[in-house]
């Protein structure tokens, strides 16, 4: 073992935490050296980096020091950097950079890559780009733009190995051997009729154990799952994670074969769904720590004053029974509780569905079965909740009625919650809205609504007073 390769754990050690994240003081060191001009001493800090770590040091780099860091170590942004950087420190970088710079790293990406550098530029800013490019990069990148955002078109590779089903396996190899161009990332190759229309796949792994004079028609594998161009990138994402695919062909309206999608892609996409669906529940938009704040302030701020909205309507609804509250002020510190509880719940059960959607395990077949199902452990925990909040409210205040008032209340408003918590984003997801984006909201009304006018309502028909 070299010397070279002997150093490397301990400069490793140097540079990353037990996590495997760039160490405080490392970072600190780096930006150290620019400060003080020192860009030898940057770049041999930041060379041993892996590509994804160079990303990472730029995101943790605040936004007025990363152009001065980028043009100290600009020899090692290469593309891989810009292809694992996130979306808003790529955008600073790129916005300082002139369009032949751009055209240079888009040109070193796989297509994919590079649509996704270019495609969140302004359209002048693009068009430069794209002029500066060859014609064949032009084209593939200028196509990828035609497609929805965050479709199969955006999301795949355009190379890829495609063989005709009439060749043998020692055709197969000599093209493979006999052509420099042919990308060389790829774990299947595509078999295609005349006209281009994949008819199977052929594993890299059939190829090297199979005789040169077999027929590729007689090692392909027919059955294939095949991607659809206009396909929304999570609808893509289940496909790869439902039949554990490692890359998959990707077809246009005429069943041509387009272009690729490989599980790494697909790793992405699962974790950023996964993540915008939690934030879409809260209202806090693409919570990104490094999205522009006057983005931030303005998607939360919409949030917020529609859920002021609807905490409006739960008030209007405690000033229907100000008199009962005037007559027992006990009802004014329990209501809040009532109210509380079903929210709890509502959420407990909104995220278990939301997922279930998400995730397509939830769908018109079963959703009678989930909404019986969610019924049934609403009316289960309101139950054992309402006996022991009602029992306990009882002996503690000595007051039997306020206890049984207080612990239906409690049962009601979790029915309530259950039902809602299934029943709304179930019927946005039928109405074509998100129900990641807005359930959260509704459900809070419902319960705190509900909540409220059960638990007055109960004790104004109960009589309740002090």
């Amino acid at each position: 073992m070299s010397e070279t390769e002997l150093s490397q754990p301990e400069a490793d050690s140097q540079q990353l935490d037990e996590d495997d994240r760039l160490k405080p003081e490392f970072v600190r060191a780096v930006l150290d050296a620019v400060e003080e001009g020192d860009s030898e001493a940057a770049r041999a800090l930041v060379e041993p980096l892996h590509p994804a770590d160079i990303a990472d040091l730029f995101e943790l780099t605040p936004h007025e020091e990363r152009a001065a860091l980028a043009k100290a170590i600009t020899d090692l942004l290469d593309a891989d950097v810009f292809a694992e950087m996130n979306d808003y420190v790529r955008e600073d970088l790129i916005d300082a950079l002139e369009p032949h710079q751009v055209a240079d790293i888009a040109s070193e990406l796989d297509t994919d890559d590079a649509v996704a550098i270019i495609e969140d530029m302004e359209e002048d800013d693009q068009r430069a780009v794209l002029r500066a490019l060859d014609p064949d990069d032009r084209a593939a990148i200028e196509e990828a733009l035609s497609y929805p955002e965050e479709s199969a078109g955006r999301l795949m590779q355009r190379e890829l190995i495609a063989v005709p089903e009439h060749w043998t396996v020692g055709d197969a190899i000599d093209y493979l051997r006999g052509h420099e161009e042919l990308t060389t990332d790829f774990w299947e190759i595509y078999v295609v009729d005349p006209a281009h229309k994949p008819v199977g796949t052929c594993q890299l792994s059939w190829i090297l154990r199979t005789p040169r004079g077999v027929a590729i028609s007689d090692v392909m594998k027919r059955e294939q799952t095949l991607i659809p161009v206009d396909m929304d990138q999570e609808e893509v994402a289940l496909r790869f994670q439902k039949y554990a695919l490692i890359s998959a062909a990707v077809v246009d309206s005429g069943g041509r074969l387009v272009g690729m999608i490989t599980v790494d892609d697909v790793v992405h996409i699962i974790s950023e769904e996964a993540g915008e669906d939690i934030l879409r529940l809260s209202g806090a938009g693409e919570g990104d720590i490094n999205e522009p704040i006057r983005l931030t302030v303005r998607t939360r701020f919409v949030w917020l004053v529609i859920n002021l909205g609807t905490a409006l309507l739960a008030a209007s609804v405690v000033g229907l029974f100000e008199a009962e509250i005037a007559k027992f002020a006990l009802l004014a510190a329990l209501m809040g509780i009532v109210s509380g509880m079903g929210g709890n719940a509502g959420t407990q059960t909104l995220a278990v569905v939301v997922r279930a959607l998400a995730t397509n395990q939830l769908t018109s077949s079963n959703t009678t079965r989930m909404i019986t199902r969610e019924f049934m452990i609403a009316l289960a925990n309101g139950m054992l909740l309402g006996l022991l909040i009602g029992c306990g409210t009882g002996l503690i205040y000595g007051n039997l009625s306020l206890g049984i008032v207080f612990g239906l209340s409690i049962l009601i408003n979790n029915l309530v919650a259950g039902l809602s918590g299934v029943l709304i984003p179930v019927g946005l997801e039928r109405a074509g809205v998100d129900p990641a984006v807005s359930s959260a909201v509704f459900v809070t009304m419902m319960t705190d609504c509900m909540g409220f006018f059960t638990f007055l309502g109960l004790a104004m028909l109960w009589g309740l007073s002090a």
